[in-house]
């Protein structure tokens, strides 16, 4: 299948919306928040959401989009707030549908790690994954991020642990 990747318009509120209750859903410790918390978020939530992730500087969110114009995907990247020269990726999600070695995972990563390379000017790229998400790490480190060796409690649930891993493809070293 083909799929169109690209940064969201601002208008698109309603589909970030979507997809994200949809993402929280799917896979609930793939993320730092709850579907209880995201659903409760009223329109402006969203709405300035969508608009930061359309139109900032140094952070953005793309999707990926299938044949009909449906989002199937995200991915985006941003500064880490308080960590200088670091950036992280955030958002990462595919459709169950559209998952696999023909899906627009891959596209989506390149999209978000090229951003953060031109916009963010960090030296660092790193992302969260949940420790019982075997099938994430895997296929983060076939795109090339490594173990850092540092592991923090996951917000939702601090018993459980975020391995953050590292892009050794980025301009510094993994830190």
């Amino acid at each position: 299948m083909t799929y169109r990747i690209r940064r969201m318009a601002a208008g698109e509120w309603r589909e970030l919306r979507a997809i994200r209750l949809e993402a929280l859903r799917d896979s609930p410790k793939a993320f730092s928040e709850s579907f209880a918390e995201a659903a409760a978020r009223d329109d402006a939530f969203w709405q300035a959401k969508a608009a930061t992730e359309a139109t900032s500087a140094e952070a953005a969110l793309f999707v990926a989009r299938d044949r009909s114009g449906a989002w199937v995907g995200t991915a985006g990247a941003a500064p880490i707030p308080g960590i200088p020269d670091h950036a992280h990726v955030h958002g990462v999600y595919v459709s169950p549908a559209h998952r696999g070695p023909d899906g627009p995972a891959v596209a989506l990563m390149d999209a978000a790690i090229d951003f953060a390379r031109e916009h963010t000017g960090a030296a660092w790229l790193t992302l969260g994954v949940h420790e019982d998400n075997p099938r994430a790490q895997a296929f983060y480190r076939r795109l090339g991020f490594t173990d850092t060796g540092k592991v923090i409690p996951y917000m939702l649930d601090p018993s459980e642990k975020l391995h953050i891993l590292g892009y050794a493809g980025f301009r510094g070293p993994v830190v």
